[in-house]
Parts: C-alpha cells; sequence; structure tokens
C-alpha cells in the first residue's frame, strides 16, 4: 500500500479521565481484559471437548468467542500502555494501519456472525424436524466461512482509502484506538469521499445485519407462540435471550458513534469502551450464566481436570 503520508508516528490521547485515575483505570481494564481472554477461551475449550455442544449453535459460539477474544486483544493492551506511560501513548503509522484494519475487520465478522447465529435459532426453532439437515456440518462451515471472507471485505474497503489519504500533521488521534472518524480528522486533504463511502458501508453492514437479524426473531416469536406448552414456550425463549441480550449490547454503541451526524469525540470514546471492552467480556458471562448446557460442560469439564490432577 503505497501512502503520501509524511506522518511516521501517531499519539493516541487516551480515555478523557483526571491523571490521578490513571493506576485505578489500570487495574479496572486489566482484570476485565484477563477475564474476557480466559472466559472466552474456556468456552471454545469445553466445546471442543465436551461432544453434546457440537451443534450448530455451539459452532458458532466458538466462532463468537474466538472473534470476542481477539477483539479484545486488538484494542485493550494498547490502551493499558497508554495508561502507564506517555511513550506507551505512541504508536507507528503501520501499527496502526494493521491495528485500524484488524479492529474493523472483527467487528464486521462479528456483525455477519450475529446474523448468521440469529438465523440459525429460527431454523432450530420453526424447523425442529427439518433442522439437523438444513444446517448441516458443511453448511456451518460455509456460513461461518463467509462472515469472515465479508469482514475483511468489509475492512479493506475501508482501510486502504483512509490511509491513502496524506497525513502531514498534527497526529494527535483524539482516541484510545485507531478509529476512523478521528484518524480522518488528521487528514491533509478533502475527507469527504471517504467519509461517504465508511458511512455508507458501515451503515449497510450495520443495519442490513441488524435487520436480518430482526426479521429472524420476528419470525422466532411466531413460532414460539405456536408451542402448545409454556414449558416449551420458555425453553424456545431461553435459547433467544442470550443472543439477543449481547447483540443489543454490542450494536447500540456502534450505531451511536458512526451513524449518528455529528461527532463528539470524548462522548464517542467512552461509548466505544461497551462494544470494544465490555461486550466481549458479556459473551462467556451471558453464555454461561444463561446456558444449561454450558454450565454442565464447564462442571464436567473441571471435575475431568481435577481428576486428571489427583493421579
Amino acid at each position: 500500500m503505497t501512502n503520501m503520508s509524511l506522518v511516521t508516528t501517531f499519539i493516541l490521547m487516551g480515555l478523557p479521565h483526571a491523571p490521578e485515575l490513571d493506576t485505578f483505570l489500570f487495574g479496572i481494564f486489566l482484570v476485565i481484559y484477563v477475564l474476557t481472554v480466559v472466559g472466552n477461551l474456556l468456552i471454545m475449550l469445553v466445546i471442543i471437548v465436551d461432544p453434546h455442544l457440537h451443534t450448530p449453535m455451539y459452532y458458532f459460539l466458538s466462532n463468537l468467542s474466538f472473534i470476542d477474544m481477539w477483539y479484545s486483544t486488538v484494542t485493550v493492551p494498547k490502551m493499558l500502555m497508554t495508561l502507564v506511560s506517555p511513550e506507551g501513548s505512541a504508536i507507528s503509522f503501520s501499527s496502526c494501519v494493521a491495528q485500524f484494519y484488524s479492529f474493523d475487520f472483527l467487528g464486521s465478522t462479528e456483525c455477519f456472525l450475529y446474523t448468521v447465529m440469529s438465523y440459525d435459532r429460527y431454523l432450530a426453532i420453526s424447523y425442529p424436524l427439518r433442522y439437523a439437515s438444513m444446517m448441516s456440518g458443511r453448511t456451518c462451515v460455509l456460513l461461518a466461512t463467509a462472515t469472515w471472507l465479508s469482514g475483511s471485505l468489509h475492512s479493506a474497503a475501508q482501510t486502504t482509502p483512509t490511509f491513502h489519504l496524506p497525513f502531514c500533521g498534527p497526529n494527535q488521534i483524539q482516541h484510545y484506538i485507531c478509529d476512523a472518524p478521528s484518524i480522518l480528522k488528521l487528514a491533509c486533504a478533502d475527507t469527504s469521499t471517504v467519509e461517504m463511502v465508511i458511512f455508507v458501508s458501515i451503515g449497510v453492514v450495520a443495519l442490513g445485519c441488524f435487520l436480518l437479524i430482526v426479521l429472524s426473531y420476528v419470525s422466532i416469536v411466531r413460532s414460539i407462540l405456536k408451542i402448545r406448552t409454556s414449558e416449551g414456550r420458555w425453553r424456545a425463549f431461553q435459547t433467544c435471550a442470550s443472543h439477543c441480550t449481547v447483540v443489543l449490547c454490542f450494536y447500540l454503541p456502534l450505531v451511536f458513534i458512526y451513524l449518528r451526524p455529528g461527532s463528539e469525540e470524548v462522548v464517542d470514546r467512552i461509548v466505544a469502551v461497551f462494544y470494544t471492552v465490555l461486550t466481549p467480556l458479556l459473551n462467556p458471562v451471558v453464555y454461561t450464566l444463561r446456558n444449561k448446557e454450558v454450565k454442565k460442560a464447564l462442571l464436567k469439564f473441571k471435575d475431568k481436570v481435577m481428576y486428571s490432577q489427583s493421579k
């Protein structure tokens, strides 16, 4: 990728906060990051080792855990570095490009994956007898591969025009990550075309995926209401409640930051914490606390580990 940039290093300004809170915030975000990585790793490991969880729903959940683990890793460690030393705020031009691409790649892939997961729940509840044949192993792999490829293309469509702009100073990014709205403000050229490309691409993906998710759940609710027993309706509702919780926590901040007219840098940085730091942690918390099968698998896995250690 060629560029006309004179800037070789950017400075991430981090979260807006009083300097005396550096240590406190470092401790909080470090704990959240460790819990996020360990929790998502544990979910992936349990799904792999427990044959009862070798189903489409948990296959997609393992993909989501993998995304969330790396989504947090792309953003939080650098945020922690900005809190412990002034030197930690510096990020090279190439590292900024890599973070920008990875952040958008994982985020858009997660959008596509949420859509696939809602479609999976729709098939499971609306067509229980045909579900196994409709959502075969091959179909699951194809759908997962499509989400990753789509995320990669979507990210490239934003990263390429953004970093082909000339950057000749200033170099202070008013954020804790290399994010599109903050970076475009530093370009030494007209950014209206790039801003429109990013706005349209994010709008199409975010709103398109969200609309498909809503349509899936409207159909799911109609199918649930047809279930004769209250116990059956409750079980069907529980299978979808976890997914809806995580989807809302991911989409609402995303739409607020990228699809509203104008931007407020301080507000955007605070709201961004929800989908960059907290949502990746919600995945293991919500899916373990609200899911009996995962909780059973975790207990069995713990018993196996304790038994092997006692030998």
